[in-house]
């Protein structure tokens, strides 16, 4: 998508309305470092380091609609109990987020407990009842939605097939697209003709392949079961999240619309799904045309899958991307601060080891490449803070630098030793170096410890000071007088 189409969406959709309705859940995430294996059984202990608690499933759609620009009415279950108390306070703290919740004192609140180490999760403990609404229960979720979706552009029906999406639910959303709102369902369910005649059912490829028994690997065979759902359903499309292979969309009457995915790191898969969902609904209740809707979807969720836990994404984050994803390799590894932070957190949930060096790398030469390339040896990642051009010229004098800020990144980030080149107009690096916090804090052995800035915070939250060999007869203060005499000697 590119950037200019992304604007016209994001102005479209700034203050949308939306109704949510579904399976709410409370996710929780524990994060860890397993470091040895229990005596008493042969299992990981994980040394809890930290948790994480959101809102799941439909609530997760919820927040992912407001953080885009949308308002969106959440209307659920809830049990009374202290993870129902939870759920309120949740939806309570989410700007743009109104929650319509059903209290049902015979089921708990669905809660999903995963537990993370470097990255991975190790175990999820799952607390839910799935039985269906009935009675008062049922009744008053009916009621409920008759109220919100008065006004909404697009229903956004998520089930997980937790109780909440009955028939006499999916009834009640049917009533308020007589009125105008598009209906939207994201299904767990094998099943899509249970939702009767609603504008789009969203699968991913194995929930397609599992409601229509049909394989769905290649773009081949995805089209033959997209046939196949609209053949076993009346929903008006079918489109399927295929993951890293794109999104692709049948509408009846229509060939099949194929989306290229864009290659992406993916950090962590939970809740990608109910992000499309968000941005697709958002985008359609703000009357963007189905490709931009779609477009829309999948550059929001390629954003998700690069953060931790069931993330939202912003409008700023997904104009970022935008410009990213039209960036040669090297341009994406120049970073602003903000950035750094967010990279370095990411890393970290990978269980990844951090470094940093800086300079001023004004003429890149033998001796910087096998420099940096020791320096990346030493961690996993490698960020590289680079002084600004008022910064080199206060530390060197005038003259200097001889390359200019955007240069010298560029030459630098093109290098396979660098993972991330961040700016700075300090005299220092000490700010970058709060922020990134690395484990490794990397200088030239031309330096002792005492004289690296930053080694006496790295060293105080447990991090390594090393200094890498200095290649000798190598500067860039060499490479200058070289450059001088030899025009000196050409001028006589």
């Amino acid at each position: 998508m590119d950037l200019s189409a992304l604007q016209q969406v994001l102005a479209a959709v700034s203050g949308a309305r939306v109704a949510c309705v579904g399976d709410l859940m409370v996710d929780r995430f524990v994060y860890g470092e397993v470091t040895r294996v229990s005596p008493e059984a042969p299992i990981p202990v994980l040394a809890r380091a930290r948790e994480l608690v959101m809102l799941g499933a439909a609530g997760n759609v919820a927040r992912n609609v407001a953080a885009l620009g949308g308002s969106v009415a959440l209307v659920g279950l809830i049990g009374g109990d202290a993870e129902g108390h939870e759920a309120l306070r949740l939806v309570g703290g989410e700007s743009g987020v109104e929650g319509f919740l059903v209290n049902d004192p015979t089921r708990p609140t669905t809660l999903k407990t995963r537990f993370v180490s470097g990255g991975q999760q190790l175990l999820r403990v799952d607390l839910e009842e799935s039985h269906a609404a009935t009675g008062e229960v049922e009744h008053r979720l009916v009621r409920t939605i008759r109220d919100v979706a008065k006004g909404a552009g697009v229903i956004l029906i998520s089930d997980y097939g937790k109780g909440v999406v009955t028939p006499a639910v999916i009834e009640a959303c049917h009533e308020a697209s007589r009125q105008g709102a598009r209906v939207i369902v994201d299904s767990k369910a094998r099943s899509f003709a249970r939702y009767g005649a609603v504008d789009i059912i969203k699968p991913n490829a194995a929930e397609l392949a599992y409601a229509t028994d049909m394989p769905v690997s290649t773009d081949a065979e995805i089209e033959a079961a997209l046939a196949r759902a609209l053949e076993l359903c009346e929903a008006r499309a079918v489109l399927v999240t295929r993951a890293a292979k794109g999104i692709s969309l049948a509408v009846r009457g229509e060939p099949v619309r194929h989306f290229a995915g864009v290659p992406r790191e993916v950090f962590d898969a939970s809740g990608a799904g109910d992000t499309t969902l968000a941005a697709l609904g958002l985008a359609l209740a703000a009357d963007a045309p189905i490709e931009a809707a779609v477009q829309f979807a999948q550059l929001a969720s390629g954003v998700a899958v690069g953060k931790i836990g069931t993330a939202t994404v912003s409008p700023e984050e997904l104009i970022e991307a935008a410009i990213s994803a039209h960036l040669a390799p090297a341009e994406a590894k120049i970073a602003t601060p903000q950035r750094l932070a967010e990279e370095v957190a990411r890393w970290r949930a990978k269980g990844l080891k951090v470094g940093f060096t800086n300079g001023c790398f004004d003429i890149l030469h033998r001796g910087h490449v096998a420099y940096l390339s020791q320096a990346r040896a030493w961690c996993d990642r490698l960020v590289v803070g680079l002084n600004s051009d008022a910064s080199v010229r206060a530390l060197k004098g005038e003259g200097r630098p001889v390359n200019d800020l955007e240069s010298r990144a560029l030459v630098l980030a093109g290098l396979g030793s660098v993972d991330l080149v961040v700016p700075f107009d300090e005299d220092t690096p000490l700010k970058l170096i709060e922020i990134a916090r690395p484990d490794v804090l990397v200088k030239g052995a031309d330096y002792t410890e005492d004289q690296v800035v930053g080694a006496r915070e790295v060293r105080a939250w447990g991090g390594d000071v090393k200094l890498a060999p200095v290649v000798e007869g190598y500067s860039t203060t060499a490479a200058i007088a070289k450059l001088s005499s030899n025009k000196e000697t050409a001028g006589s």
